[in-house]
């Protein structure tokens, strides 16, 4: 079973440590490495992994969006987000989205109760942030929405039926999936102060959002743990419908 990651930068991820864990566990013999491929590369990757007899590969980071158009078929995940995170290789080129389970597995933990009726704050509206929004909406939370531009904001509440962010009672649990060089505005720091739970979709020493709010905030290693497990669980899923085939 040959796995890989591809983005930029990816020699800061966890992916490689964590999947080599799933196929011990599992007692396969497999691999998983990462690959550094820039912007505007990712097409041609798939395609080379594809070639090479790769199972599947994970997606991060520039690549989530232009990987859509090299996959034959999406799930409904990946369609909802118009990004894809996972891909399965076989007879057909499979895209699926784990990035938004993952996060509401991570909130639920930590809440101990489903994210139904929450009231639930996400800062950025890129491939990460829509799979988050795709997957709350699904799930009946109450989602807000932050970000720079005023259009795009409004283009993601229209599309998974959320919220702009409101100027008074912020949300009870806010995720930020804003890249760590991010500089907040005062007035949201400041409205940050308030939530009972802020997670930071990055980990390890990506996750430097806790000193930008003087506050404590949940580092993402458990999103990245949840959406692992669940893009490990999606390629064993399709090899065992193409070994009963």
């Amino acid at each position: 079973m040959r796995l890989a990651l591809i983005g930029d930068p990816v020699g800061h991820s966890a992916s490689p440590r964590i999947h080599r864990t799933y196929l011990e566990e599992a007692e396969i013999d497999g691999s998983y490495v990462a690959i550094r491929v820039p912007s505007g590369g990712g097409a041609v990757a798939i395609r080379r992994l594809q070639t090479e007899e790769y199972t599947g590969c994970n997606v991060t980071y520039p690549l989530k969006e232009e990987v859509v158009s090299a996959c034959d078929t999406l799930t409904d995940e990946a369609s909802a987000a118009q990004a894809v995170n996972t891909i399965f290789f076989g007879s057909r080129v499979i895209g699926t989205n784990t990035d938004g389970i993952g996060a509401r597995s991570a909130i639920e933990g930590l809440l101990d109760e489903p994210v139904a009726l929450k009231r639930i704050g996400v800062l950025g509206y890129g491939a990460t942030a829509r799979a988050i929004l795709a997957e709350l909406h699904d799930c009946d939370a109450y989602t807000f929405v932050w970000g720079r531009n005023a259009e795009r904001v409004d283009e993601t509440c229209r599309r998974y039926e959320a919220q702009t962010w409101p100027k008074r009672n912020p949300p009870e649990i806010v995720l930020s999936t804003l890249p760590p060089e991010a500089v907040l505005p005062d007035d949201l720091v400041a409205a940050l102060q308030l939530p009972d739970l802020v997670i930071d979709a990055n980990y390890g020493t990506r996750s430097v959002l806790a000193r930008s709010l003087h506050r404590d905030v949940v580092p993402g290693d458990a999103m990245l743990e949840s959406q692992a497990r669940a893009s490990f669980d999606f390629w064993l899923a399709h090899l065992d419908r193409v070994a009963g085939v």
